[in-house]
């Protein structure tokens, strides 16, 4: 690998630590405005969010990019997906702020398996007996959980099916992070601005009533919002999927050290129990795409090294 191939790794790994390690750490930021309520620090974090990614797209516009998001495929697209957000987003602060962040975490450990799941059912993708093994472990955890809990663990299977979804539909769109939150966020700030508006209008709003610093805070809901999603901008196009994928494990686990020490959430047997089965199908999961990826790699280089051997 030359230098420069390395120091563009080695930014990349720096990007997605950066990435990934703000989104694990995300849940200490919520209990800060709590006293807002979880619906409006949604809407704050749409409105907000739509405003500071606007203006990155105006400096940082790609040619194209109005044209691509300008037809109706891709603005039904993205309606879904901001919809589908919205209840992400919701759903994880509501959490949060009440006392799941244990469960959030579960959530974004089942997402990767999900999202195979979606593949399957909508790409009629075929399953590597390893990734069937995976499905089976997860199933296995839901049902732990679920007998533990005495009721199914809806917090974590609402974020990782809306998060698994999100993420197929941006797939199938191919657009940028940045570039399509700014179309998303526009999409449901009419929405949010109203509902804010109700809250003014009925003496419930909490942004400029309680001081400058909180209505600040609120504000900040954009940046928590977008700069995760610029360090991973830039871990995506410096590393290879493999790597990424690793790197995504980060998040959760951050979430589930936070929950059990910081937010002390207790964790019982038939719980430990059900984490490491969600474990053991990740390490399943991942050693199996590992080892495609290297047989893809050692056959492309393979099929390279033939012509110039002729």
């Amino acid at each position: 690998m030359s230098d420069e191939g390395a120091d563009q790794g080695s930014r990349g790994i720096g990007f997605g630590l950066a990435a990934y390690g703000l989104w694990g750490a995300v849940p200490l930021f919520w209990p800060l405005v709590a006293q807002a309520g979880s619906l409006e620090i949604l809407a704050h974090r749409i409105v907000w969010s739509f405003v500071i990614s606007v203006v990155l797209v105006l400096f940082a516009v790609r040619r194209g990019f109005w044209t691509r998001m300008g037809n109706r495929r891709s603005l039904l697209l993205l309606g879904a997906a901001a919809a589908i957000v919205s209840v992400n987003w919701g759903t994880y602060i509501w959490s949060v702020n009440h006392g799941h962040v244990v469960e959030t975490a579960l959530g974004y450990y089942i997402n990767p398996i999900l999202s195979i799941v979606l593949g399957v059912v909508v790409l009629r993708e075929k399953l590597s007996r390893a990734q069937w093994a995976s499905l089976g472990l997860a199933v296995a955890a839901v049902v732990v959980l679920t007998v533990d809990y005495g009721t199914l663990p809806w917090i974590a299977l609402v974020l990782a099916v809306s998060f698994a979804t999100y993420g197929f539909i941006k797939n199938r769109l191919g657009a940028g992070a940045v570039d399509s939150l700014a179309v998303e966020s526009a999409l449901l700030t009419p929405v949010a601005l109203v509902y804010l508006g109700f809250l003014e209008v009925t003496g419930r709003a909490t942004f400029g009533h309680l001081g400058w610093g909180f209505s600040l805070l609120l504000v900040a809901t954009g940046l928590v919002t977008l700069v995760p999603l610029l360090f991973f901008a830039g871990a995506a196009t410096r590393l290879p999927l493999s790597t990424l994928g690793l790197l995504q494990y980060l998040a959760p686990t951050l979430q589930f050290v936070l929950g059990i020490t910081y937010f002390g959430e207790s964790m019982s047997t038939g719980r430990w129990v059900g984490f490491g089965l969600v474990w053991l199908a990740l390490i399943v999961m991942t050693a199996d795409g590992l080892l495609r990826a290297r047989r893809n790699r050692a056959t492309s280089r393979q099929a390279q090294a033939e012509p110039a051997a002729v």
